[in-house]
C-alpha cells in the first residue's frame, strides 16, 4: 500500500506528483541538510534525548545525564526542544530572561555547576503562559536555538525532544547534526508498540540509538528494602527493546528524593548513583 492509498484527501487530490510522503520524501535522505551553527559554537556531538510518549521523565533523564557528564569535566548543554512543555529551567533553578549578543545571537543561561541552557521559558516573562503555536513555528524556534545561539565550546550537547515522532523531532533529525539519541520509557505493556514507533523512526533518519533508559522501573520499599516493580514484570519492556534492535542501558527506580530535587530547581544537588552506563555510552562517543 502507497502512503496515498491511506491518505484522506486521496479523493481530490490534484498533487501527487509533487506530494512529499507519494514521493518519500519523509525519509531523511542519506545527505540530510544540516543547519550550519554560528561561528562561535563549536559542539564536539549533538545528542538528543527522546520518548515515544509523554510522562515518562525524558527532561528528568536529560538533565541528570547533563549534571553526570558535568561533574566528569565535560563541557555541556541543554537545547530545550521540548518547546510546548519546556521543564529544564524549573529542574536547574533558572529564572534570568537570555539576553543577545551584539551580532543578535542568543546568550544561553549558565547554571550552577556551568551548564549552558536554552528554553523558550527563559524568553518568556510568564513561565506558566501557554505557548500556543503551530508546529512549523515551534519547528522554526527549534532551529534558531542551533543557528542563533552562542554555545561556545561544548564537549556535548543534550537536546530534550518532544516526544512521539512529530514536527520538532523531525526538524532535529533533519536539521541538526544529531551524533545519537537516548530513548526514554517506563516498563508498561503500551511501551512495546511506542518503543518501536520511535525507534523506526531514528532508522529512517539514519541516527543512531545509544539504548534506552527504563524510568520509573522500580520503588525501594522503605522499611525492608525489597525492590518492586511499579508495573509488573521487568520481561515486558526487554522482549520490546530486543524486538526493536535496542539495549537497557540503565534501570531507573521511582525516587522522591530526585523529583523533590527537581521540583525545588535543585537537579545539580543530584546524589544518586545513576545513568552510569548511558554516561559511557556517550563518552565513547567523545
Amino acid at each position: 500500500m502507497s502512503a496515498c492509498d491511506s491518505c484522506p484527501s486521496k479523493a481530490g487530490c490534484t498533487s501527487q506528483s509533487t506530494c512529499p510522503s507519494a514521493n518519500g520524501e519523509a525519509q531523511r535522505s542519506s545527505a540530510p541538510t544540516v543547519e550550519p551553527s554560528n561561528a562561535n559554537t563549536d559542539i564536539k556531538k549533538v545528542i538528543g534525548v527522546a520518548s515515544g510518549k509523554g510522562g515518562v521523565g525524558k527532561s528528568f533523564v536529560t538533565s541528570a545525564l547533563a549534571v553526570l557528564l558535568a561533574r566528569k569535566g565535560y563541557k555541556v548543554g541543554i537545547m530545550d526542544a521540548d518547546v510546548t512543555g519546556p521543564s529544564i529551567p524549573r529542574a536547574f533553578g533558572l529564572k534570568e530572561t537570555l539576553t543577545a549578543t551584539e551580532e543578535n545571537h542568543i546568550v544561553p543561561a549558565s547554571t550552577k555547576t556551568g551548564i549552558k541552557a536554552v528554553s523558550l521559558n527563559l524568553l518568556t516573562d510568564d513561565e506558566e503562559s501557554p505557548v500556543i503555536w503551530r508546529g512549523p513555528v515551534i519547528s522554526g524556534l527549534v532551529r534558531q536555538f542551533w543557528t542563533d545561539v552562542d554555545w561556545g565550546t561544548l564537549d556535548v550537547l543534550l537536546i530534550d525532544m518532544p516526544p512521539g515522532t512529530g514536527d520538532v523531532p523531525l526538524t532535529v533529525f533533519q536539521s541538526l547534526p544529531v551524533d545519537g539519541i537516548v530513548m526514554v520509557s517506563t516498563p508498561q505493556d503500551l511501551v512495546s508498540m511506542i518503543v518501536s514507533k520511535a525507534r523506526n523512526m531514528a532508522s529512517m533518519m539514519n541516527v543512531p540509538v545509544l539504548g534506552l533508559v527504563e524510568n520509573m522501573s522500580y520503588i525501594i520499599c522503605p522499611h525492608c528494602g525489597e525492590k518492586m516493580s511499579l508495573f509488573g514484570s521487568d520481561d515486558v519492556l526487554e522482549e520490546s527493546t530486543k524486538k526493536a534492535g535496542l539495549d537497557i542501558l540503565d534501570k531507573l527506580p521511582m525516587d522522591p528524593s530526585s523529583t523533590k530535587l527537581v521540583d525545588s530547581g535543585n537537579v545539580e544537588d543530584l546524589e544518586a548513583d545513576i545513568l552510569a552506563n548511558t554516561v559511557k555510552a556517550i563518552e565513547d562517543l567523545l
